[in-house]
């Protein structure tokens, strides 16, 4: 480092200068650091008030979230609540943790399936809320994916589901072992997407999205992808973009 001497003052005069510039440049550091800190505080308040608002402007408050909308899920035309997995550990979860005495639990006869929960309340489910479950389960398997127009579904009581298999065997995550008879039903691959009265972003067969919600898009398979579907759904019923795309099934979607 160098340092620059007056050779007209001492050694003692051109310490005390320099002392004296050094007490200078630590006021203006503190200085700026307090209008720094200030500017930080108003830029924060700012936004603040915008986001404020911006809330105020569309009408809406910032809402709470349901347990279920981490799922896949939607309401019956009859209003039941009906609850799916996205993935094999939800799969497990659905089941294991929110399949109760006298819900209803609906797989399709393939790999690739969400298992679907119709939470009965203790109510007697109607044959409405069971083909709609039907359609959701085959709508958000792989059928989606491969295109069919139907798929095989069928559904029992909880207890008829086990994670225990024989000696010897493996039970992969998110998979479980069917004991008694099944029901079976077929089911058509049609959806609907729509907001609730909630705000919230409901996926699910036509007829239950046409009862719950005011607007609504009907969808089907197609080569769209789901981002830029999303955005066209968006601009027809409202709502957050990024719920519209965790809301839509797997594969490609086209607007009906």
């Amino acid at each position: 480092m160098e340092i620059s001497l007056d050779i007209r003052k001492t050694i003692d005069e051109n310490a005390a200068s320099y002392f004296e510039a050094a007490k200078k440049a630590k006021r203006k550091l503190a200085g700026a650091e307090k209008a720094l800190e200030k500017s930080q505080q108003q830029l924060e308040l700012l936004l603040q008030k915008k986001g404020l608002a911006a809330v105020e402007k569309s009408g809406k408050s910032a809402r709470e979230k349901k347990w279920y909308e981490k799922f896949r899920w939607f309401v019956s035309s009859e209003g039941f609540l009906c609850v799916g997995g996205r993935d094999a550990a939800t799969n497990e979860i659905v089941v294991k943790k929110h399949a109760e005495n006298n819900d209803i639990v609906f797989h399709a006869q393939m790999q690739g399936s969400p298992f679907f929960v119709v939470k009965a309340e203790n109510k007697k489910v109607g044959q409405n809320t069971l083909e709609e479950a039907a359609i959701a389960t085959a709508a958000f398997s792989r059928a989606w994916k491969l295109g069919l127009s139907h798929a095989d579904v069928f559904y029992v009581k909880p207890e008829q589901l086990s994670r225990s298999p024989k000696p010897g065997e493996y039970l992969e995550k998110g998979s479980f072992i069917i004991k008694g008879k099944t029901a079976d039903m077929l089911a058509e691959l049609k959806l609907a997407v729509g907001m609730a009265d909630d705000g919230s972003i409901m996926c699910g067969p036509v007829a239950a999205v046409r009862k719950q919600c005011k607007n609504f898009v009907e969808i089907r398979q197609g080569s769209e992808k789901t981002s830029a579907a999303a955005k066209k759904i968006q601009h027809r019923i409202g709502g957050e973009l990024d719920e519209i795309i965790r809301a839509l099934p797997s594969g490609g979607v086209k607007l009906a």
